[in-house]
């Protein structure tokens, strides 16, 4: 356990960066201009109109932000004539987001393909708790109409939360100082199966009291049938052992709004509210039959296993701040507060058949019980000293997760007895965090070169409860970054970053409850003294401006990650080591006359099965290259075709039980290629977007996955009606993807490392092509 004394590290920390200023004195001439506090100081209020947004005059390409630190910036009509639903739906198109999920959802974005509990999502700079158990927040619950842009964040800065080795993702919500008007959307999905599902959305912003107002809702139902096939072998290349076909639907709906109002007061103070309400309500049910031979009729063991799920989550934020200008610099203060609840049901049964007679009727089911909540408050003041500016200031962040997970089973004695649940098994865990997030940073210019160097101490305390008890664990870390941008003319830019960052440690991980053969035939045992995973990482990037909107950009990326948190054999058998022993310690109690604790002291016996848990035991490297071109073809005649393309190649280590893989669940490679042509006399347009991701790996105690996926096409045809009115036709998956999984299933550690294998399957699942029709009305 990492223990720093907090006034000693602080004052270091203050101390190198006090120096900052002063060591580069040829190189800070001014201070770069902050738009925010720009604005704040002027009492200026100028809004885009919502019809230019609606309607769109001409195709959006990726902005070049000033930043210092390394920022792609991308507004909602970047994306926004392939109709995307979610946020997640979004970032499919833009470099190194990754998804590892179901075929047609977008749930938890993985940044440098990393898993997400590597990437920090914000929303409006914010953090917010989610529905991961890694603390990753699913960005396909907030609907892509209520989104004003998202910012990919390569690397740390000082004034931001360090939970981002792979980056951050930045979601900003429509607010009412960018925008004025209304404007309602209305569509239908048409799905595979013949489903339409409808959509509603509507947005409107003004004056109101002295400021501005905005409100947003959205109304989407969210449906996705699956068809999935599933054969098991003994081995690869082995012995047929039995077969699955699945029909998976998924259907729900998702209401969601945003409100934001704004107001000036006085002569430099600016007040901000807003809040955001995201409610999933989503039934998902699997039904499938398993059959001992290739097809069904062949089968002289049939087991039919209905399941069934039902999703009811909320996610909701509101937050104040206020900026006002004070003592020759720029005060603000934040208030916010978020939670996430999650009551989710969970149920599966098997009926199973031999030779047309029943067998037996087994059913499991699970109720979950879940809160998360974080308060934040965070002071900062901006101000200009000497040739640079400097920012100072504090963080303090409270979060309370609270998860109860009730197991329930079924055994049925007679053919048509009724499902009557008996408990089986409470996990309760409950989580408090407290964090006290000083930091300290400074920026400043001259010309063409811009600095940034900053640092931040993040010290945490936790208590974690359990069934076996309550643990404390304190953990503090010193997280040093510096950003340089120089600009080569106007045309071209060179960034590089430096940063420290961290991961936290997972929900379930940190829980002390022991989860029986949670891992083959292996029990887990969560760690509540685990220390954050930390990444010492680098960007170097070139940046290249075409013509007046096109950029082109290529980035190259390491990280460093230390105090990896690894799985690890605590060497105490579990359960089933000793079952398999049963008969000998029964002959031997009988035998010797003995009791059962003594006979199991005194029988030798070779165990397999163990209580695993995870501590923090290794280290891992992560690297590759991103390239990304966004531009309209005006160099070659074409000033209205838009293309977009974008490029990441993947790559990582890590040392395991096993020897060395990659990082589970990077891709080997994601792209995307796109284009749009403007037709502005007929006034309309059509476009095209192909994304393929590559391998997926990930290998655990007892069971390895290879995932792939085919490629994605998806196209758009659009048609204005003068300035206010515009009809967009949008087809998805239009080449009938397929994902495909490869499970290498092992009872044990042994049986892996020899690869004798339990079982071996080969699982694929498709959707089928989707349209939707959409129009919007602005007013």
């Amino acid at each position: 356990m990492k223990r720093n004394p907090l006034a000693s590290g602080l004052s270091r920390a203050l101390f190198c960066a006090a120096l900052l200023p002063a060591s580069l004195p040829a190189i800070a001439q001014d201070v770069p201009g902050d738009t925010a506090t720009a604005s704040a100081t002027t009492g200026a209020m100028a809004a885009k109109d919502l019809d230019a947004v609606v309607v769109q005059g001409q195709i959006a390409y990726r902005d070049r932000t000033n930043d210092i630190e390394p920022v792609l910036v991308y507004d909602l009509e970047y994306f926004q004539r392939f109709e995307p639903s979610t946020v997640g739906d979004m970032l499919k198109r833009v470099p190194s987001a990754v998804f590892v999920s179901d075929v047609l959802e977008y749930d938890a974005v993985q940044l440098r393909g990393l898993s997400a509990a590597y990437t920090q999502v914000l929303i409006n700079g914010k953090k917010v708790p989610g529905a991961g158990d890694d603390r990753s927040f699913w960005v396909d619950r907030i609907p892509a109409e209520l989104v004003e842009r998202v910012e990919i964040l390569r690397s740390n800065s000082a004034n931001r939360s360090g939970d981002a080795v792979a980056g951050a993702l930045n979601i900003i919500l429509r607010d009412a100082y960018d925008f004025d008007g209304s404007y309602i959307r209305v569509g239908a999905m048409h799905y595979d199966d013949g489903e339409i599902q409808p959509t509603v959305a509507a947005v409107t912003s003004g004056e109101v009291l002295g400021g501005r107002l905005l409100a947003g809702i959205n109304v989407q139902d969210r449906y996705n049938p699956k068809l999935k096939r599933s054969d098991r072998f003994e081995e690869p290349n082995g012995d047929f052992v039995d077969a699955e076909d699945q029909t998976d639907t998924r259907d729900g709906q998702d209401y969601s709004g945003n409100v934001s109002y704004t107001a000036d007061i006085g002569d430099t103070g600016r007040l901000s509210l807003d809040g955001f309400y995201v409610r999933t309500d989503r039934d998902q049910v699997e039904v499938s039959t398993e059959y001992n031979a290739r097809r069904p009729e062949d089968a002289t063991e049939i087991a039919n296993v209905p399941g069934l799920t039902h999703v009811d989550q909320e996610n909701w934020g509101i937050g104040a701040g206020y900026r006002f200008d004070m003592a020759g610099g720029t005060t603000s203060f934040d208030l916010d507060h978020a939670r996430f609840e999650d009551k989710s049901t969970e149920s599966e049964e098997e009926i199973k058949y031999e030779d047309g007679n029943w067998d037996s009727h087994e059913a499991e089911a699970l109720d979950i019980d879940a809160s998360d909540s974080e308060t934040a408050f965070k002071l900062a003041h901006s101000r200009p000293v000497g040739n640079a500016g400097m920012e100072f200031g504090v963080d303090y962040r409270t979060k309370e997760r609270e998860s109860t997970h009730t197991y329930y089973a079924f055994e049925a004695d007679d053919e048509g007895d009724t499902v009557v649940y008996e408990l089986d098994a409470v996990v309760d865990s409950h989580i408090e965090e407290t964090r006290l997030d000083p930091y300290l940073m400074f920026t400043g210019n001259a010309g063409a070169l811009a600095w940034e160097a900053g640092l931040r101490y993040e010290t945490t305390e936790s208590e974690i409860r359990g069934e076996d008890g309550t643990f404390s664990n304190d953990y503090n870390e010193l997280l040093p970054s510096v950003h340089l941008k120089w600009d080569i003319g106007e045309a071209n830019r060179i960034q590089l970053s430096l940063a420290r960052s961290l991961r936290r440690p997972a929900f379930n991980e940190l829980t002390p409850a022991l989860l029986q053969e949670e891992f083959g035939d292996n029990d887990f045992l969560g760690n509540p003294r685990l220390d954050p995973e930390t990444a010492n990482g680098i960007d170097l990037g070139f940046e290249h401006r075409l013509g007046r909107r096109g950029v082109v950009g290529v980035n190259l990326f390491y990280r460093d990650v230390q105090d990896l948190i690894e799985m690890v054999n605590t060497g105490e058998p579990n359960e089933t080591a000793y079952d398999d022993y049963a008969d000998d310690i029964e002959d031997y109690m009988a035998d010797n006359g003995v009791t059962e604790d003594e006979a199991i002291a005194a029988v030798p016996f070779d165990p397999n099965s163990f209580i695993y848990t995870v501590e923090n035991v290794g280290d891992g490297k992560v690297w590759g290259i991103e390239l990304d071109m966004s531009t309209p073809l005006t160099a070659i005649g074409l000033p209205n075709t838009g293309v977009f393309v974008n490029y990441s190649w993947l790559d990582s280590e890590v040392e395991d039980e096993l020897g060395t893989r990659r990082f589970n669940n990077q891709a080997e490679y994601v792209y995307n290629v796109g284009f749009i042509q403007d037709l502005p006399d007929w006034k309309a347009s059509f476009g095209a977007s192909y994304r393929k991701q590559g391998d997926a790996y990930m290998r655990v105690l007892a069971e390895e996955v290879r995932t792939t996926y085919d490629g994605d096409l998806e196209v758009f045809v659009e048609k204005r009606f003068g300035e206010n009115i515009s009809v967009r036709l949008s087809g998805t998956n239009l080449l009938d993807a397929y994902k495909r999984e490869y499970f290498d299933k092992f009872d044990n550690l042994a049986d892996q490392i020899d690869r004798d294998y339990d079982e071996y399957e080969l699982e694929a699942e498709h959707a089928g092509p989707r349209y939707q029709l959409v129009m919007r009305w602005a007013f």
